[in-house]
């Protein structure tokens, strides 16, 4: 694959999770849910991730530090995930138990 097709098809992956970003972002501002905020943020990380690597020119084995916006945007989807099941389970009616025993 030649240089230009590279930085044009990473230009486009980086728009994608741009655009996924601003859809969460969306989102959030209609519910004030943080699960949404956190995707936002998730994607933008991933997008800087992706835009990086396109834009720095730097040997292989030297951008492996790039990876770690990768790590940390996943990260912060799973802390979310999380903070968001535990959340929920305390709400009334959410119990491990059925309604009716």
């Amino acid at each position: 694959m030649s240089a230009v097709t590279s930085h044009f098809i990473s230009g486009l992956i980086t728009m994608g999770f741009l655009i996924a970003g601003l859809f969460f972002l969306r989102f959030w501002t209609k519910t004030r849910d943080l699960l949404f905020a956190a995707f936002a943020a998730a994607f933008w990380l991933l997008a800087a991730n992706q835009a990086l690597v396109a834009l720095i020119d730097v040997a292989r084995e030297e951008r492996s530090w790039l990876y770690l916006l990768r790590v940390a945007a996943f990260a912060l989807i799973i802390a979310a995930v999380v903070w968001k099941n535990r959340s929920s389970a305390k709400l009334p009616g959410r119990g491990g138990r059925s309604e009716g025993n």
